[in-house]
Formats: structure tokens, C-alpha cells, sequence
């Protein structure tokens, strides 16, 4: 059994402290907060996106219009938060089957949202309620980056999904079997290539069937959110080191 010096043990339990504290921390900030799991409720169709006019006195950039099913427009409400292909977005319009959104340039910088056009479809899912279970892991909604997607490679057993991280700064934040959301989807991330700045996703015939990643190909591209609580541990470490 390898035996960690003193220094590094008091890492290890400072961290697994930390891990501990951050669940915890979640767990009352789901709460006040818009917080997801990363399992996709329906697909919302893109009705239209436009560029707002600067005249009108709007703080943000982009209008987006969706039509959205039926079954998840029950209870909702203006000010209410979606997660749409992985970016927490809030409702400020709401009409028959139409809902709008407003996206802020940091999003469109951050995400290939700014990208839409007619006719795509978009992953949805509704914030969580207290006493929702977690059946994927926690995400915000809050998008790092963007990947392409470099390879599909489809067989009997499973399809692979091969996705190369366009922000190398992310790569430290995607750990072998660990969690990441991929256009608002909780998936675990397989192999993992630092030095080329990819990694790959599996992906089961449901998820392909009932999300926008069935519709995927080569060169198109993906919203990246990292697993929150492995930001925090790194931050901590980087803090540690410092």
C-alpha cells in the first residue's frame, strides 16, 4: 500500500473536506437558485433568433423563440429559468406554445447559442424542485466553452463520441470517468487526451434518440459545461500551491 507523506495527506483530507462541504453547500443553494441535472425533458424547435436593435434600449444581444411541447409548458411561468442546450436562460415571453428568451453576449461568446437558425431543435430541461432527484449530476447551466466534435464512431456495442475542446484551459476540469454536460446532457467523459485537447463521451441509443447529439456530426459544434465541484477542487489546490 503506497503511504502519502504528511504533507500530502493533509491535502487529501482538506480536499475530501471540501468535496463534503460543497454537496452540502448545493444541496441549500438549489434552493435560491436555477440549478439542473443534465437529463434532457423534451426538444424545443428553434422559431426564430435575431440580433436585437441597439435602439431599443435592451441590454441584451440576442432574442431567441422556441416552440416548446405541451407537457413542459405546464407551470410555467415569466422569470422562470430552462436550460437549453446547456445555457440557463429566462423566460420572458410566453404564448401558446411559444416562449422567449433574451441571451447577453457573454453567452453567445461562451456558446454556440448565438449560432441557431431556424428549424434546430434544443435540448430542454426544467429547473429543479425541491425534492427532485439527482439522476445525473449538478449543473448550473452556466457553459465554459465550446467543443467540435472531431468523430463519431457508431457500433453494436455503443457509439463514441470524440469531442475536441476548442479552450485548452478546460482540459484539466475533464477527468477520466468523471462528469461534464455536453449541450446540457450528463454524460461521463471516457477517454481523455490532454495533449490534443480531447476527450470522448458514450452514449447510449436513448440518449441519441431523445437529444439533439443523435443529430450530431463531424465538425459540429457542442457546449462544454465542467463538473462543478471538480472547478472547486482544482481552484482549491491552485490556492494551495500558491
Amino acid at each position: 500500500m503506497y503511504i502519502y507523506n504528511t504533507k500530502t495527506q493533509k491535502r487529501i483530507t482538506h480536499i475530501a473536506k471540501l468535496q463534503r462541504n460543497l454537496i452540502r453547500t448545493y444541496s441549500f443553494i438549489s434552493l435560491l437558485l436555477a440549478m439542473f441535472t443534465g437529463i434532457i425533458e423534451g426538444l424545443g424547435e428553434v422559431i426564430s433568433i435575431s440580433s436585437l436593435n441597439k435602439e431599443l434600449g435592451r441590454s441584451a444581444h440576442m432574442r431567441l423563440k422556441l416552440k416548446i411541447p405541451v407537457r413542459l409548458l405546464k407551470g410555467l411561468k415569466l422569470g422562470d429559468s430552462l436550460n437549453l442546450n446547456g445555457t440557463c436562460l429566462t423566460v420572458i415571453n410566453k404564448r401558446n406554445l411559444m416562449v422567449e428568451f433574451e441571451l447577453v453576449r457573454e453567452t453567445t461568446k461562451r456558446s454556440q447559442m448565438g449560432q441557431l437558425k431556424r428549424g434546430d431543435l434544443v435540448n430542454i430541461e426544467r429547473s429543479l424542485r425541491l425534492g427532485d432527484r439527482l439522476d445525473g449530476h449538478i449543473v448550473l447551466g452556466h457553459t465554459d466553452g465550446v467543443g467540435t466534435i472531431d468523430e463519431v464512431v457508431r457500433k453494436d456495442t455503443g457509439t463514441k463520441m470524440w469531442i475536441t475542446c476548442e479552450d485548452h484551459s478546460l482540459m484539466p476540469y475533464i477527468a477520466h470517468k468523471g462528469s461534464i454536460a455536453i449541450d446540457g446532457i450528463s454524460l461521463t467523459s471516457n477517454d481523455v487526451d490532454g495533449k490534443k485537447n480531447k476527450f470522448s463521451v458514450s452514449l447510449i441509443p436513448y440518449t441519441l434518440e431523445n437529444t439533439t447529439l443523435g443529430l450530431k456530426r463531424r465538425g459540429d459544434l457542442v457546449n462544454i459545461e465542467i463538473d462543478v465541484l471538480c472547478r472547486y477542487v482544482i481552484n482549491y489546490q491552485n490556492i494551495g500551491n500558491n
